[in-house]
């Protein structure tokens, strides 16, 4: 028997799935948005380039007009010369007014850089107004990039947080679709905390890879593309011996991130845990209480809380290392650009433009790699949730259904419901029903009566095709119910349970569900349904009446009060049968008596199969089933039983 303290989905081995496998199965989901993505794409890499022209632009700007180089570049004399060609007034007027700073070679003027500081600056401006107005046009032009690279980056976030919202939204409605789909089994093994976790908080954590990691990491690996491209064509052996120093930057990376990925799998188990525990908690506060056992559950919080602090820390460790790696290596990687870089300015190999390109990149390199490093946060985050999400999709414990187009029709009149040779077990090997065998004729009431653990709830489960019985089958008019539509047969039935559950919402939403065909009854329907089922004392001492809100399953209201509600829902569906899980030994005389009475209203020319707790209300029934350690002992009428003096003659004496 599997132990239901354990966490069924950490005991499974997460790490054998790799990244690339999750991401397969992710982008099915994606694939009805793909010319959208593409879009996207196509806007990051216009951004891209946008962002990659700036840095650019500034070289030129610096080489072409504010320290000139090619055909203006020479070393005659004193260093470094500016070149200006004589065919313009306004240079032929500052040479004639300063004659002793430059050397005239017709058709050129040439001054150093020295004594072009001697000159008055406004004639500096004068000869220099070609320059000014460059360097005005590369302002410009840099201004137009930088909006465009706004606009183009605006648009590609703005289409992908949109269809990453409808992504997680068709996500969340298949999980929850597929979560409905299962069988009662796989809920008796999942707590409602751990499901929630994945529902809310887990797609929530995909959401966010969505919009910041793939939105910014797709751009800054175009980036990093971009960046290397530019810097090998303008002087390759610089950008060499900077790109020396990335294999020690991508092994950090790569270790990082088999590091991180195991933390975050513990986190993602852990929150699950300490959601599952704060529901129970909840869900059973008064018998915490009660039982004095405040202090037990918190020192079990507490392990579970602290569990997950440190799967945290250990989190944030590894992120604290990395990044100053990082930026380390940042530092480093400018160091050679300046050393190496500022030696083949004074050699001449290179301008003032390209070294300050080449510093602007490598700064920019570094940030794409930082961030890609925080989104692998989030990534291991998502991905680690995408896992659990993933194994609950893979998660196939559900009632077999008939292939489509080979399921029987429910027959218009239920006749007849037969057990035969019935056996049952929760936990193979430790049957709970034995070789059950009954049959229960239109019209007719059978009660089933017999000690805790005999077997009674388990055999209604089977009827309502909760469960399929190990061996033997549950026929309808003689054909096996697995050969039905388990919705299709359900809907010709009824069922109230021993706990009614009560939904969130007005006491009339509970009675006739929206979106059925009993969603909106006239007034005279509703007044009958409330009548036969005892309960409109009940909700004419309530505020709003039949439209009082209800809080979480009811629990405003007494055990009885929500089995009369119960059973005027099942009036409203108008079943052909009608099963009654009876518990009216804890509520009071008069309440018990309504329910009697609302429960005769209910089975009345109704097929009805009654759990009869209480000796005396399986008295109106035509057939009574014994049963005793999952196997029917004694069957009869109450008369017939009572005078074999068997089984269910002690169970009487007992109760009298």
């Amino acid at each position: 028997m599997s132990n239901p303290g354990k966490d069924l989905f950490a005991e499974k081995d997460l790490a054998k799935t790799a990244d690339y496998r999750l991401i397969k199965k992710l982008a099915a989901f994606g694939s009805p948005y793909r010319l959208v993505m593409l879009l996207s794409l196509a806007l990051i890499l216009a951004a891209t380039v946008f962002e990659l022209a700036a840095p650019y632009i500034t070289k030129e700007a610096i080489d072409r007009y504010i320290v000139p180089v090619g055909s203006g570049d020479t070393e005659k004399g004193g260093g470094r010369q500016l070149v200006f060609s004589l065919d313009k007034d306004h240079v032929r007027d500052v040479v004639s007014r300063h004659p002793q700073f430059f050397t005239v070679d017709f058709p050129e003027a040439r001054i150093s850089f020295d004594n072009l500081n001697r000159i008055p600056p406004g004639d500096i401006s004068k000869l220099r107004q070609d320059d000014i107005r460059g360097v005005g046009a590369a302002a410009l032009l840099l201004l137009i990039v930088v909006f465009f690279n706004f606009v183009t980056t605006f648009l590609q976030v703005r289409l992908m947080e949109h269809t990453a919202q409808k992504i997680m939204h068709d996500i969340r409605m298949t999980l929850f679709s597929h979560i409905q789909g299962l069988s009662i089994p796989f809920f008796n093994r999942n707590p409602v905390g751990r499901l929630v976790t994945r529902v809310t908080n887990d797609i929530g954590n995909m959401h966010e890879m969505l919009t910041s990691v793939v939105i910014f990491v797709i751009k800054d690996l175009f980036l990093i593309a971009g960046i290397t491209l530019v810097l090998f064509f303008i002087d390759w052996k610089l950008a060499a011996a900077v790109y020396a120093l990335f294999p020690i930057v991508f092994y950090t990376a790569w270790r990082f991130a088999g590091t991180a990925r195991e933390a975050y799998r513990t986190l993602r188990v852990k929150i699950a845990e300490i959601n599952s525990r704060f529901s129970e908690t909840i869900g059973g506060i008064h018998i915490l209480q009660l039982f004095n056992q405040l202090h037990n559950n918190y020192l079990a919080f507490r392990k579970t809380n602290r569990e997950y602090y440190k799967a945290g820390m250990r989190q944030v460790t590894v992120f604290a290392l990395f990044m100053p790696v990082i930026e380390m290596m940042s530092s480093v990687a400018l160091a050679v650009v300046i050393f190496y870089g500022g030696s083949r300015i004074i050699d001449g190999r290179i301008s003032l433009g390209e070294l300050v390109i080449f510093i602007s990149y490598v700064r920019m390199f570094f940030r794409p790699i930082r961030d890609i490093a925080e989104k692998y946060n989030i990534t291991q985050n998502a991905l680690s949730s995408a896992e659990r999400i993933l194994l609950i999709l893979d998660e196939n414990d559900r009632i077999p259904e008939p292939e489509p187009g080979r399921a029987q029709p429910v027959p218009r009149r239920i006749a007849s419901i037969h057990a035969e040779n019935v056996w049952f077990s929760y936990t193979p090997g430790e049957p709970v029903l034995k070789d059950v065998s009954f049959e229960i004729r239109a019209g007719q009431t059978l009660a089933v009566v017999g000690p805790t653990g005999a077997g009674k709830t388990s055999l209604i489960s089977l009827i309502m095709r909760f469960y399929d019985p190990d061996s033997g089958a549950i026929r309808i008019n003689g054909t096996d119910i697995r050969q039905f539509n388990s919705s299709e047969m359900r809907s010709r039935m009824a069922v109230v349970t021993q706990d009614p559950f009560l939904f969130s919402g007005s006491i009339k939403a509970n009675i006739f569900p929206p979106g059925t065909g009993f969603a909106n009854p006239g007034d005279d329907q509703v007044d009958r349904i409330l009548t036969q089922a005892q309960c409109k004392k009940v909700i004419a001492r309530l505020p709003e009446g039949i439209h009082t809100n209800l809080n979480e399953r009811g629990d405003m209201l007494s055990s009885g009060q929500r089995q009369l509600i119960s059973i005027a829902r099942a009036l409203a569906v108008d079943p052909e049968i009608i099963i009654f899980d009876e518990a009216t030994s804890y509520v009071d005389a008069e309440t018990e008596v309504s329910i009697q009475r609302a429960l005769l209203n209910l089975m009345a020319e109704r097929t009805a199969i009654i759990i009869a707790h209480r000796l005396s209300t399986a008295k109106i029934a035509d057939c009574i089933l014994v049963m005793h350690n999952g196997a029917i002992i004694e069957s009869g009428t109450h008369l017939e039983l009572l005078q074999k003096g068997g089984f269910y003659r002690r169970l009487v004496d007992a109760q009298a």
